[in-house]
């Protein structure tokens, strides 16, 4: 019998994630336009250190799509080749449990900036109420960083929807990520502010078309919330661990930064 402590999210990482997405009182304003409201954390006082990338909140009113397509959408990986244009590759590795999993996503990168991978352990939770998904990074013994890609790092990512009405929901999105490389934190913390509305509506719409897309597409098929549908392996979570953002190795790309940014002055 082991004595580690389980990799999976336990009650209390559900509770702590919920209550970070709902709290106000230590969140700067960035944007608030059109139903939309994104915001930046600001660091305790109490904190040994500052982060060094930003914590990330978005929260969208929408109108027009019930919470359950919005969780569903967001769920359904083959769904989201048809409107996720940043995707390069992204599948499933393995099951943990009945609601956790651990799969690989890559994505485009504009140019000169090398592409990102990421490995994350995925969990997830329905109530009434409320739907959680949240991830993190971790390893995985068949899937180490490669040569082509930089191997980002989910600090903790996740949404959390909930019901206004039969069809309308809030819905949040709370991330703290690191892109990894040597791109100056102060690119990466701006970059993720402007691109979050933008993120957050391509989800919106996608749900807007979800409920057509799925009629035709294995309409039944929804292994999220009903596991014995699932055909990915079992995996055992103490094979995972933590990928920590400091064990990565810095792929120097300042210079492209710093090309990039005068041909965009320019």
């Amino acid at each position: 019998m082991s004595l580690q402590p389980s990799i999976l999210p336990d009650e209390a990482a559900f509770a702590d994630f919920r209550k970070q997405c709902l709290s106000v009182g230590n969140w700067l304003s960035k944007y608030d336009k059109n139903g939309m409201q994104v915001w930046i954390e600001v660091p305790s006082s109490k904190a040994n250190k500052p982060q060094k990338v930003h914590k990330i909140k978005c929260r969208m009113t929408i109108k027009d799509v019930s919470a359950a397509t919005m969780y569903d959408v967001l769920h359904d990986s083959e769904y989201r080749k048809t409107w996720d244009p940043a995707m390069e590759e992204s599948f499933d590795i393995a099951r943990l449990s009945v609601n956790a999993d651990v799969g690989y996503y890559s994505w485009r990168c504009p140019k000169p900036i090398n592409n990102r991978d990421v490995i994350t352990l995925r969990s997830w939770r329905v109530m009434d109420d409320e739907y959680i998904i949240m991830n993190f990074s971790v390893k995985h013994p068949d899937h180490p960083p490669r040569n082509d890609f930089v191997r980002a790092i989910s600090i903790l990512t996740g949404y959390l929807i909930k019901p206004t009405g039969p069809n309308s929901c809030s819905f949040i999105y709370l991330s703290q990520a690191d892109p990894k490389g040597s791109l100056p934190k102060w690119v990466v913390n701006k970059a993720s502010q402007a691109l979050a509305p933008k993120v957050m509506n391509s989800v919106h719409k996608a749900g807007q078309k979800y409920l057509k897309w799925k009629e035709v597409n294995c309409p039944n098929y929804k292994p999220w919330l009903f596991p014995e549908q699932s055909t990915l392996p079992m995996m055992d979570p103490s094979l995972l661990s933590i990928q920590r953002a400091e064990s990565l190795e810095n792929v120097d790309e300042s210079s492209k930064v710093d090309a990039q940014d005068c041909e965009d002055s320019s």
